[in-house]
């Protein structure tokens, strides 16, 4: 008799083979330019349920560039393991051929001729295409929305997320959980999931005065599809307090509660539950981790880390899935449920090519009456790149390159900083920067650039804390986003070295010199998590750099050195 797991390794093994997950047979006629919106939606219906995963839209409503990065380390037992392989060697690993859609979707080479030949990507008017057609396949499919939803564009900053949750609501999810959305702040989000017309989950949400599940947010809720009782258990972020500021939410406390959720996935099975799917925002590496020591999981939904993989990962018993971000892909997951457990699947990562896919024209007229209020602010044309300009990867990302130069000139500073988040749409060169474009990768509710004095040592400091969230060998630590990004000065890392000595020979560029530890510095930074930061608004900033330097080329970044690798 097959046991459970051997089926499920062997339907990897055809999912690899035979295109049964991943982008199957449209790889191969898109690279032959005959690419169509049927050919992206084709899927042989498989078993009795389906699951539409989206995650880390990061408020982008309209069609967009994204560049995947160049560089996703992985350290520990993740070194040289997916989502931390890139380039040509992740299109190897998964047989796609170079030129093709596959190729501009999921990796970063030749991004400017491929972007110039396939268009954007995303819209979620696009989206809504696609979610209807494989609703109208599978009508009670399951919509899951991975969260950081609200937040990052003028329209979100601007309406305190209220036009992502109008065109979120058109889409009609069934649940979704949450990150970067309690950067609203308490009232605010309590106001909007008071009104939701779906689940708002998180098993790892607590009220942080009596250390008890918060109320607002239910740990899981169950449904009935294709004759199966379904358990959906949302896992929030876990390191909100520590990646943003814990004052905007003081009311709640968060983490991993692997235990927690243990008990969970038993509840939920007691009540009858023949299939448990944990909607994430944990990262990527995280959720293996929790995979491995939470049984009882089926699918795990993973957001944070904005990985795209077009086949599932494998944790034992748990499959887990990545679908990227900014609305640039959808992951339909459809499941074999027989006599109470969960016998095989199929999956594919649908990529959103805006030129291929047509908009649903609801959703579309949606989408333009949140932004019509708008329209002269989003439209203004504040300068021109010569450079790509993009956000992604461990360290360096051109978009940040010039946040940091703005941060030296328009603040007369040595040395900047700017954050290492993840989201941000791309510019190709050629292309207008307008208003919208700015803040697209500054739009957030912190978003002051401070000027202060840091001495040499505490520098270091910094930089190694960071580096420690990113590069812990244990993923559990892993607390942020990627490396903060400098501006001024330039160092060397050492991904494998334990902390508080990977980072060595920090040079201030401008003179050449070793950064002396008991020296002080004047730096300029942005999206600090103290609650009395002063400052002007950081899009303010960028844009009066851009303005005055009206064409932008950025050269490339040089001044890290990553040893270890």
């Amino acid at each position: 008799m097959l046991s459970r797991r051997d089926f499920l390794q062997m339907s990897m093994a055809a999912s690899s083979l035979y295109g049964a997950s991943g982008f199957g047979n449209w790889a191969k006629l898109a690279a032959q330019q005959k690419l169509s919106q049927n050919q992206l939606l084709e899927f042989g219906t498989f078993g009795n349920i389906s699951l539409i995963h989206v995650t880390d839209i990061h408020g982008q409503l309209k069609p967009i560039y994204f560049r995947e990065p160049e560089v996703n380390l992985g350290v520990g037992n993740a070194f040289g393991k997916v989502p931390h392989i890139t380039g040509s060697d992740f299109r190897k690993l998964y047989g796609i051929a170079d030129g093709s859609p596959a190729h501009y979707a999921l990796t970063y080479d030749d991004f400017i001729s491929m972007a110039n030949g396939y268009g954007r990507v995303g819209g979620l008017d696009r989206v809504a295409t696609v979610i209807n057609s494989i609703r109208a396949d599978r009508p009670d499919a399951l919509l899951l929305d991975g969260g950081d939803t609200w937040h990052g564009s003028y329209t979100c900053y601007h309406t305190q997320g209220q036009d992502m949750v109008n065109v979120m609501n058109a889409l009609k999810p069934d649940a979704m959980t949450f990150h970067w959305e309690f950067t609203l702040g308490s009232d605010r989000i309590s106001e909007i999931i008071e009104n939701l017309p779906f689940a708002a989950l998180g098993q790892n949400i607590f009220d942080a005065e009596w250390d008890e599940p918060a109320e607002l947010f239910p740990p899981y809720k169950m449904f009935e599809r294709g004759g199966s009782k379904i358990a959906v258990i949302g896992q929030a972020f876990p390191y909100m307090p520590i990646a943003n500021p814990g004052w905007m939410f003081p009311e709640y406390s968060f983490g991993i509660r692997d235990s927690n959720m243990q008990n969970m996935v038993d509840e939920v099975r007691s009540l009858g539950a023949e299939v448990v799917v944990v909607l994430s925002h944990n990262g990527f590496d995280v959720d293996k981790k929790m995979a491995g020591r939470v049984s009882g999981i089926d699918v795990i939904l993973s957001g944070h880390t904005h990985d795209a993989l077009p086949e599932p990962v494998l944790i034992d018993k748990t499959i887990i899935i990545a679908s990227g971000s900014n609305g640039k892909f959808v992951s339909r997951v459809d499941l074999d449920v027989q006599n109470g457990r969960m016998m095989g699947y199929k999956h594919k990562l649908i990529p959103i090519f805006s030129d291929v896919i047509s908009p649903d024209t609801t959703v579309a007229k949606l989408i333009d009456e949140q932004r019509a209020p708008y329209t002269n602010e989003l439209s203004e044309v504040i300068g021109k790149s010569e450079s790509l300009l993009y956000r992604r990867g461990n360290f360096n990302g051109t978009w940040d390159d010039l946040i940091c130069e703005a941060l030296i000139e328009e603040r007369d500073a040595d040395i900047s900083m700017s954050p290492g988040v993840r989201w941000g749409p791309s510019i190709i060169p050629g292309q207008d920067i307008t208003r919208e474009d700015i803040w697209n990768v500054t739009s957030m509710t912190y978003g002051k650039a401070y000027r202060t004095e840091f001495t040499g040592e505490f520098i270091h400091i910094i930089l190694e804390d960071v580096a420690d969230n990113l590069f812990n060998s244990d993923p559990y630590y892993q607390q942020g986003g990627d490396m903060v990004r400098i501006g001024g000065m330039g160092y060397k890392i050492d991904i494998n070295k334990p902390q508080g000595s990977r980072i060595t020979e920090m040079t201030l560029l401008k003179t050449g010199e070793i950064i002396d530890p008991s020296k002080t510095y004047i730096v300029s930074g942005w999206a600090s998590v103290n609650e009395d930061t002063e400052g002007p608004q950081i899009w303010d900033v960028v844009e009066n750099y851009i303005r005055r330097q009206e064409t932008i080329s950025v050269e490339p970044n040089s001044n890290v050195e990553v040893v270890g690798i």
